[in-house]
């Protein structure tokens, strides 16, 4: 009876148990009731290690490594606990021990029993935990440690053992492939953890990984598979990997602070040795400043000339009868970015190559401004309060949605993403639609000069007409040359806001902080400049381990002996991340793109604006109607002054609705600036970040954690961003014209012009 419960215990099948752990009828009349319940018991035993045992064997056939790992695992932990302890107790038998053997020839049933009662709980826990897996077809590493993980969480100390155990068997599988992305840029064909596009895949992590090092890992994956990938000259030193892997294969997953520490350690690493080798301080300055000639508009007489080398392109076109010769393609739009940069300084600058416009709906015939009134105030109202729609300004030049890109090539996308790409899109499209209309209106006010100069060589001081329309052409005219007037003051107050105390004043901001840490970096890479250009035998410079760590210790020594200000001039990749996102956050703050309600009001403007200008073209380029236009010459009486009336309707009309915008756009930035509370908009140091990411308006201070403070070492140059508005508020409202609400009373209308 013993020899064939303890074959049961030890995996074989048996006819004392039939079916299950029950004992067989055939035997119950011969055993007291005490011994069939711990036969029964030690069966149950022995039939949870069996079913265990025989699900792990088919669990590792047909499901995915993680899953194998834990089998492996278990059978490794049966093998040395559950197994050894069915062996000794059998050589404990043999050997008559007295803990065992009753007077030497007798062994009782409750003894085994409680030799085995310390599996009951274990492999209870085990069966459950392989029937879910059978379950669960092609379980993730992610869940599935966080389920091991779970499971460890227990009061008994055996099962909390075992689990952990089988947690860390599949953590160290899932390290495996982690290192070979962290530390050599690889990514697996089979089951891996992050896709082509260098983001990971569903249920690839547990839980216990923290953003932090999830952003790290992707970070520090991408950055040494793209340096893989575009076989540049130099590789990240074979020591620093050795390391890299060596404090990976010292730490578990679950083990999160020590885990974040290696992860964080690795990162900065990383970034020191991409920042001194690969993505220069010369390289970013370059960037930033193609990026603020040509999407930013620093770049004036280009800009300019894009603008007019667009409406030619639109005349051309419609001037064209139809076919495919009178639509307009992206190829012809990049055509037009050639032909603007002659004759200025962007003619020689390579950076232009990598500009192209982008026709999301594809080619399409050019529009002519609507000259609609009732459907702009419908659209107005209904806008008013809606989310920024990035489509309100990239329709300004052609009706369409048109956008400007620029191709990143290697090393510059380490540094610049799509999200950021996107933001510089957006920033380019409202500063060419106020540029545009900024010119129009400049080119209507001097069309109206020249016809009224031209005018008065037939009239002398007067406007001309008879003495019933006289004074209503004279009312007109005035009329006229205030709307001009105005749009002229308020563009000019929104371009000199938006390119002076906003663009100027962060893209010098920018530089300035470049400069700044940039010229400690270059001191550092001329100290280590000998070991790091000395040829090998191959003719290409010798990159060994002794000069990454020894450029590495250069730069953090060198900066240790400039005492406080260590941490204020070591750049680093990720302050410069956080630097460029701080730039571009400010500057989207400070145009007005985080607001709403202030950008559709601002959008309103150019198109009340742009209506004008094309309503004043369409007259003739004159606000008067000619003389011989009139019915007055005919003798009728009745007909005397019907134009003038026409048009002075359309003037009134689009002043007023000029002059409530005006009257919007000054009480929203009121509001935002003095009634809506302050929230703090902190910025991600890891990502990039792109208009959508604004939701709600911020005038207040760019908050950044004292650590980056420190490395930036601009406390005293922060500079707060609600007082760019508060210098456009104040432009505004310079002789207290808004303040007072004089603009509002349509009975002053004429008399405030």
């Amino acid at each position: 009876m013993i020899a064939e419960i303890l074959l049961v215990l030890a995996g074989h099948p048996s006819s004392l148990f039939p079916k299950n752990h029950t004992v067989h009828p055939s035997f119950s009349p011969l055993l007291h009731p005490g011994e069939q319940q711990c036969i029964e018991s030690l069966g149950q035993i022995a039939f949870r290690y069996r079913t265990v045992k025989n699900t792990c064997a088919q669990l590792q056939l047909s499901s995915t490594r993680y899953v194998s790992a834990v089998c492996a695992a278990i059978n490794h932990i049966l093998k040395d606990e559950y197994e050894a302890l069915v062996i000794s107790t059998e050589e404990r038998i043999l050997r008559r021990d007295a803990d065992l053997v009753a007077s030497g020839s007798f062994v009782p049933l409750s003894s085994i029993r409680a030799t085995f009662a310390e599996w009951d709980a274990p492999l209870a826990a085990l069966v459950s935990l392989v029937e879910d897996l059978e379950a669960r077809k092609g379980v993730q590493p992610g869940p599935l440690i966080d389920l091991l993980l779970e499971r460890a969480k227990t009061g008994v100390h055996r099962i909390a053992n075992i689990f952990t155990q089988l947690s860390h068997a599949v953590e160290r599988v899932w390290r495996v492939q982690l290192i070979a992305f962290v530390v050599h840029g690889s990514i697996s064909t089979a089951e891996p953890l992050v896709s082509d596009s260098y983001t990971f895949l569903d249920g690839s992590l547990p839980s216990c990984i923290t953003p932090q090092s999830r952003d790290s890992i992707l970070y520090v994956g991408r950055a040494i598979s793209t340096v893989r990938a575009a076989k540049w000259q130099k590789r990240l030193p074979t020591d620093l990997a050795i390391e890299h892997a060596k404090a990976l294969e010292d730490v578990m997953p679950d083990d999160q602070p020590n885990f974040d520490r290696v992860i964080s350690h690795i990162r900065t690493n990383v970034s020191e040795w991409l920042w001194m080798n690969v993505l220069t301080s010369q390289a970013v300055e370059e960037a930033v400043d193609s990026f603020a000639n040509y999407f930013l508009l620093r770049n004036g007489e280009f800009s300019l000339a894009l603008i007019r080398e667009i409406e030619r392109l639109k005349i051309s076109r419609l001037t064209v009868r139809s076919g495919a010769t009178s639509m307009i393609r992206e190829q012809d739009l990049n055509l037009a970015l050639l032909r603007a940069s002659l004759g200025t300084t962007a003619q020689q600058d390579p950076a232009l190559s990598h500009l192209r416009f982008l026709l999301p709906t594809g080619p399409l015939r050019p529009l002519l401004p609507s000259l609609g009134g009732g459907v702009l105030a419908n659209s107005l109202s209904r806008s008013i309060g809606k989310q920024l729609d990035s489509s309100l300004f990239t329709s300004t030049f052609l009706g369409t949605p048109l956008i400007l890109t620029y191709t990143v090539t290697w090393p510059l996308d380490l540094f610049v993403h799509p999200a950021e790409l996107s933001s510089y899109s957006v920033l380019f499209s409202y500063l060419s639609a106020l540029r545009k209309t900024h010119n129009s209106i400049h080119t209507c006010w001097s069309s109206l000069s020249n016809t009224q100069r031209a005018r008065r060589r037939w009239t002398g001081l007067g406007e001309g007409g008879t003495a019933g329309d006289l004074e209503a052409r004279k009312e007109l005219l005035r009329c006229g040359w205030g709307v001009v007037r105005d749009m002229s003051w308020f563009l000019d107050t929104i371009m000199g806001y938006v390119m002076i105390d906003v663009v100027d004043v962060e893209y010098r901001r920018l530089k300035q902080q470049l400069r700044s840490h940039g010229g400690l970096e270059e001191e550092h890479t001329k100290k280590s400049g000998s070991m790091s250009t000395e040829p090998s035998s191959t003719g290409v410079p010798n990159l060994n381990s002794t000069y990454s760590r020894n450029s590495i210790a250069t730069s953090r020594s060198a900066a240790s002996h400039l005492g406080g200000a260590t941490s204020s001039l070591r750049l680093d990749f990720t302050t410069l991340r956080q630097m460029h996102a701080t730039y571009l956050d400010r500057l989207l703050t400070g145009c007005l793109l985080t607001n709403p309600e202030v950008t559709v009001t601002l959008a309103s403007a150019f198109e009340v604006c742009e209506r004008f200008v094309a309503q004043v073209e369409r007259w003739g380029g004159d606000i008067l109607p000619a003389l011989l236009f009139e019915g007055s010459l005919k003798g009728d009486e009745e007909e005397v002054g019907v134009l003038v009336a026409e048009r002075r309707a359309v003037v009134v009309e689009i002043n007023e609705i000029f002059h409530d915008l005006l009257i919007s756009f000054y009480e929203q930035l009121s509001s935002a600036t003095f009634q809506r509370p302050l929230a703090s908009s902190s910025v991600d140091a890891s990502k990039s970040m792109a208009l959508g990411g604004h939701t709600t308006f911020n005038m207040s201070r760019i908050p950044m954690n004292s650590t980056s403070k420190a490395r930036m070492g601009d406390k005293a140059d922060i500079v707060d961003v609600r007082r760019h508005v508060e210098r456009l508020m104040l432009r505004l409202d310079f002789n207290g014209g808004f303040s007072k609400f004089s603009w509002g009373r349509k009975d002053n209308i004429l008399g405030d012009l």
